[in-house]
């Protein structure tokens, strides 16, 4: 009887750990250290439903959690040149559906306008009706922490 419980324990975290995925894009022709800052863009395009905001806090933990300096999109006129040019802005965007969910968060270069990375990660639900929300920004953090590791 134990044994067929700790076979189905390890069943399913092995099932759970299977069920989610994520993934970096770096650009081929960018030097991640030369940024210093980031800007998340918060407008009607890039901006989480108000009932979802304690997911929104979590997205910004994980931009904090690459090393970079966060900087508000109403402050950018205050930095300096230089500063601008290790200025990287931020956009996410979530995708929910009964079978995943998926966080994806771009870093576009502020003075060209080029994307340079794009980290994104999805968890998958083990039942329908359960969202996982947590997981996917977890797994997304997961994988910004990486790619700007120092």
């Amino acid at each position: 009887m134990k044994k067929s419980l700790l076979i189905t324990i390890i069943f399913l975290g092995w099932l759970v750990a299977s069920c989610t995925t994520g993934r970096s894009v770096v650009s081929q022709n960018v030097d991640l250290s030369k940024y210093r800052y980031a800007s998340i863009i918060n407008n009607d395009t890039y901006q989480i439903p108000a009932e979802l905001m304690e997911y929104e806090i979590q997205l910004y933990d994980a931009v904090e959690g690459s090393g970079l300096e966060l900087v508000s999109d109403m402050r950018l006129y205050e930095l300096q040149p230089r500063q601008r040019e290790q200025l990287l802005l931020v956009k996410y965007g979530v995708s929910i559906s009964e079978e995943k969910t998926v966080v994806t968060v771009n870093f576009i270069d502020y003075s060209t306008g080029r994307p340079v990375v794009s980290c994104s990660a999805a968890a998958i639900s083990l039942v329908s009706s359960q969202y996982e929300m947590n997981g996917a920004i977890k797994n997304v953090a997961d994988q910004i922490a990486k790619t700007f590791h120092k």
